[in-house]
């Protein structure tokens, strides 16, 4: 039988948690009724099984749900999504609307970048949160990735996406803190209900909406609400199986007068 194998941050929850607090190990080890050593090895990922005594006690400190502490990386949630998660808003307890990522690992634990193909669009929408879902996506290894993110790979399709040609595929690095996103930065946008994945020019309004603008000139932008999207990937590369066509007559030109442009530029720095 095939397990499938689900990445573990309990470890790594808990010591940020605590660091969070600004509290030590003996203070800590103190307000739960355990030892200091003890706190000490669960934050080493030493204890590879707690009693389900000690994840109550740590979720009741820490006000946050037992699975949330299991499944997902706190350190990597933007600072919003943090204080959400302290006030009880946690998606595990209330349905709140924090979004969660869930991802695979292989063998030694890295994680996978899986493909999500166009037949698979409206299963992800559904089963984006879903872990035996994403185990079960196509999964590859890529070349000279940053070590830190998340990255998946997303077909294009349609001309909205021009000037990247039809059938590529777009590597993009997943984005939790939305605010942190530059105006018009390229991403991949995963819009819920009956929509589809876009890629667009994205921009966080100071209202709160979602400015989302096509690279083909031909589609006008629009906004959406943030409870509209599910998630943003931000644009890191693509692939494409279509040869670049030869510089356009006009190309050269353009090309031409602006390399005259510039050495008229230097002989008039040179005469100054």
């Amino acid at each position: 039988m095939n397990h499938k194998k689900q990445k573990i941050f309990f470890a790594e929850n808990i010591k940020f948690l605590r660091k969070r607090k600004h509290i030590s190990q003996e203070s800590l080890a103190s307000a739960l009724g355990l030892t200091r050593a003890k706190i000490a090895a669960i934050e080493a990922g030493n204890t590879k099984s707690p009693q389900p005594g000690d994840y109550l006690n740590f979720s009741n400190f820490f006000k946050i749900s037992i699975d949330t502490l299991l499944k997902v990386d706190l350190s990597r949630l933007g600072e919003l999504k943090l204080r959400e998660l302290e006030i009880g808003n946690d998606v595990y307890i209330r349905g709140g609307n924090l979004r969660v990522l869930a991802i695979s690992v292989d063998k030694s634990n890295n994680e996978n970048v899986e493909y999500i193909p166009i037949k698979a669009k409206a299963g992800y929408m559904a089963g984006y949160n879903d872990p035996e879902y994403i185990a079960n996506l196509p999964k590859y290894s890529l070349p000279n990735l940053p070590r830190q993110g998340t990255f998946r790979i997303f077909p294009s399709t349609g001309d909205s996406m021009l000037p990247i040609p039809e059938g590529s595929d777009i590597i993009a690095q997943y984005v939790q803190d939305w605010t942190e996103l530059k105006p018009n930065t390229p991403c991949i946008v995963i819009l819920n209900g009956e929509q589809d994945f876009v890629f667009k020019l994205v921009t966080v309004n100071a209202d709160g909406t979602i400015k989302l603008k096509s690279l083909n000139q031909a589609y006008q932008p629009y906004s959406v609400k943030a409870g509209e999207i599910i998630e943003i990937w931000r644009f890191y590369a693509y692939t494409s199986r279509e040869f670049p066509e030869a510089q356009s007559e006009m190309t050269t030109v353009l090309t031409a007068i602006k390399e005259l442009e510039n050495k008229v530029n230097q002989l008039s720095k040179t005469k100054e």
